[in-house]
């Protein structure tokens, strides 16, 4: 079986990898799992210079990576890539290393010795997806490994050359190569190396069904399951907010990257004193965007990472129209709105009984409801199955935190949209999944407390 890169540019094969047979995976294990001891055996301060060379070497090839995620993926190469952020989260996750992995001493007397520990899991498989393929990936790569364990990485069939890029800088660096592999391995295996107990932990990041297919696999054999999921983020403009501000920030988050964000914005709500004015600003920001070859410095929307993916989003939104939702966008200011080029689109007149409103969307499409109150905004904003991020608008920070205090998710921001701040959990609640990367807590699940009694006399 073969991994099959199809570019959503012009729909050719840019890359084509064969998997792993279970054998050649079990060999792959195995070494990983012999070099693992003599890696967490290092010093701290070395293992944590290893990775940070890693994240180094990624980044002296940023030129290349560029027009090859534009290839894979779609995103338009004036982006720029995903550096910033890559290195972002490295380098936060190297900084708090010492203190999120120090021993906890409850005692240290003539008589006892009384310490807990963090101690890695062993070997630990990383699931990356496509939509931000390295920061995503790094969340987990950099403090897994600065932890003492082994790192598999298995990477979206969408975005082949991305686990092999940073393979190859990592490897450069100096990390061992039987210590940090890249791995290509179809559905089938993945889940009997889980059943088989072949990792201590496990971090997924991809869709529910993907998800419940992990846990499945790992039923009864108690490891460690990291989950991010679907999302429908929402965004609630009150009647105090900057307007400007919360426009601009809010259709950003709803189509960068052609809407294709984990924490994008998938729905929004704005108190009734400003919804026509918000609906306005949005549609000016959206007609002025332009759809095209990712590949040309003047693209701001590139195609969506496969057609179907932009045909869920064409149903979604044929749907919610034909049920008597209002769309703002003009289909003639994108001509080549075809395959998996889709044109944005921006709904009102939406009810949550419409899938656009209630499925995740993952593409350039964003309903808009006006909202009478807070507790209205609460009562929609956790209408939802899912539960990652919610954005709230407003000059109140204390009014902000009461609200957040009552809305079912994972992160909320206040006047800000879109971000992973890697001082703070990265998890979600709901279908969203479970578990936390980033942050100390992102150590404490990349590690196993082990406890010390020690009787001196």
């Amino acid at each position: 079986m073969t991994v099959k890169c199809i570019s959503p540019i012009d729909g050719s094969v840019y890359a084509e990898r064969p998997t792993l047979s279970r054998a050649k995976a079990n060999a792959a294990v195995a070494r990983a799992k012999a070099a693992q001891s003599e890696w967490a055996a290092r010093p701290l301060d070395e293992r944590i210079a290893l990775v940070q060379a890693g994240v180094a070497a990624v980044g002296a090839m940023n030129d290349e990576i560029v027009p090859e995620l534009a290839w894979q993926m779609g995103r338009p190469i004036r982006y720029g890539g995903e550096f910033g952020g890559f290195n972002e989260r490295a380098s936060y996750m190297a900084e708090i290393a010492h203190d999120a992995l120090a021993p906890i001493e409850v005692e240290d007397s003539d008589a006892f010795r009384r310490v807990i520990k963090r101690v890695p899991h062993g070997l630990v498989l990383v699931v990356a997806p496509w939509n931000y393929p390295y920061m995503t990936a790094i969340n987990t790569v950099a403090p897994a490994l600065i932890a003492g364990n082994a790192v598999m990485l298995k990477h979206a069939s969408q975005t082949p050359l991305v686990g092999e890029r940073m393979a190859a800088a990592f490897h450069a660096a100096g990390v061992p190569e039987d210590v940090f592999q890249n791995v290509f391995l179809d559905h089938k295996t993945t889940s009997d190396l889980i059943a088989d107990r072949a990792f201590g932990f496990v971090n997924f990041t991809g869709s529910v069904g993907g998800g419940k297919a992990m846990e499945v696999a790992a039923a009864g054999t108690f490891t460690g399951i990291g989950l991010e999921l679907g999302g429908k983020d929402p965004g609630y403009v009150m009647d105090d907010a900057n307007l400007d501000a919360a426009v601009d920030t809010l259709i950003d988050g709803a189509m960068f990257n052609s809407g294709q964000c984990c924490c994008g914005i998938e729905r929004i709500y704005v108190a009734e004193s400003l919804f026509d004015a918000f609906v306005e600003k949005a549609v000016a920001i959206v007609n002025g965007y332009k759809l095209g070859n990712p590949l040309d410095p003047e693209t701001t929307l590139g195609p969506m990472a496969h057609a179907r993916f932009a045909d869920e989003v064409r149903a979604q939104t044929a749907e919610a129209i034909a049920a008597g939702a209002t769309a703002h966008i003009d289909p003639a200011l994108f001509p080549n709105d075809n395959g998996a080029y889709l044109m944005p689109q921006i709904l009102t007149n939406v009810t949550h009984d419409m899938r656009v409103m209630r499925d995740e969307s993952f593409g350039p499409v964003v309903g808009i409801m006006p909202v009478k109150d807070d507790a209205e905004a609460i009562k929609l904003m956790n209408d939802s199955e899912f539960g990652l991020t919610a954005s709230l608008w407003t000059q109140d920070a204390a009014r902000a935190e009461a609200i957040a205090d009552q809305i079912e998710t994972g992160t909320v921001f206040m006047n800000r949209a879109d971000y992973l701040d890697p001082g703070l959990c990265w998890t979600g609640c709901k279908n969203t999944g479970r578990g936390g990367g980033l942050s100390v807590i992102g150590y404490h699940n990349l590690t196993r407390p082990k406890s010390y009694h020690l009787k001196k006399a």
